[in-house]
């Protein structure tokens, strides 16, 4: 069925054909339907303190506001990733900022943290669904400045903290101008200490992700390593978008007209690999999460290989529609 439907959805610039994928999803659910669309199977999992239904997660990105989790939860994903949330609300870039490159099975975005602001997305978790992991992407404001980045993730962290099971810290975007310059080493521990000692408030533990771009250098790598090493965060998630455009097939033209923004889906596969592959060498026993170029049963199971303990997918899911669920979840 979902070829089908692709064919029609594709018909449609990506953002919009997106919020026209989630509408139909939402009345098949009120409909009372919701039963058909799950094709996630049960593979039971402890992950970073938590017990997950399977290892397939969708990554960050897809539902920015928690607007759709209860249409994922149908579908059977072991775990959702919502945002990234920033504190207050932010249109993100100029459209259009999503672009379809069906040669390579690859999407290219700039949305610039596009989201209704975190007090939004508490809303649409106070009214979770049951029996779903649920973890809180969160960034900065555009016009924060990086000297004050650290204020915007310790609001989102409080807000969010009653109603997410983990948290991942997102300074690896390229899509909001400098945020990846908090990837160095004294602004990154700044912001991760910083949220480490809030969380100490809180009687419950949440674990702390870093989301990491593919795109950072051996040196980087190793002060990250460092860091996670000295405790400063539970976990990483390997990789987000990359910015590099080398060996795609889609024209050169297409691509420079495109501009700007992230590249991901299966060109990602390769880079976010190596870059999983060096992490896990240099911290054998830290929970990673593998994400990045995920388009089939075959590119989800190097990914293990290379040593992630969990995945997420967001592009290839685009792409292959749930069957590609249906392929991972058992692995």
């Amino acid at each position: 069925m979902y070829p089908l439907f692709k064919s029609f959805i594709f018909r449609f610039q990506p953002e919009k054909a997106h919020y026209i994928t989630f509408d139909l999803l939402r009345i098949v659910r009120k409909l009372g339907l919701g039963f058909l669309l799950k094709v996630g199977k049960e593979n039971r999992t402890e992950f970073i303190g938590l017990k997950f239904r399977n290892r397939v997660g969708i990554a960050a990105g897809l539902d920015k506001n928690a607007d759709f989790i209860h249409e994922l939860a149908l579908l059977g994903f072991g775990h959702v990733e919502i945002g990234t949330v920033t504190p207050k609300p932010q249109d993100g870039n100029p459209k259009p900022r999503l672009f379809r490159l069906p040669e390579d099975k690859a999407l290219i975005n700039r949305m610039g943290f596009n989201n209704k602001g975190v007090k939004h997305a508490v809303e649409n978790l106070k009214n979770r669904p049951k029996n779903l992991i649920i973890g809180g992407n969160i960034g900065k404001n555009k016009v924060t400045p990086n000297e004050n980045a650290v204020d915007d993730y310790l609001i989102c962290h409080k807000e969010l903290y009653p109603y997410v099971d983990y948290f991942t810290i997102n300074v690896s975007s390229p899509n909001t101008p400098g945020l990846r310059e908090l990837q160095d080493k004294e602004p990154l521990k700044n912001i991760l200490n910083a949220l480490k000692t809030q969380r100490e408030q809180y009687n419950e533990h949440k674990p702390h992700l870093l989301k990491i771009a593919p795109d950072i250098t051996d040196g980087q790598i190793d002060d990250i390593a460092e860091i996670v090493a000295e405790g400063c965060v539970d976990g990483l998630i390997v990789s987000n978008t990359t910015i590099d455009r080398s060996g795609l097939k889609t024209p050169p033209t297409d691509v420079e007209n495109i501009g700007a923004g992230g590249l991901s889906g299966a060109p990602v596969l390769e880079k976010s690999n190596r870059v999983l592959k060096q992490f896990r060498n240099k911290l054998p026993h830290t929970p990673i999460v593998g994400v990045g170029g995920i388009c089939d049963k075959t590119s989800a199971q190097s990914k293990f290989e290379a040593g992630a303990d969990m995945i997420q997918v967001y592009s290839g899911f685009i792409y292959a529609g749930p069957n590609l669920l249906k392929e991972t979840s058992t692995l």
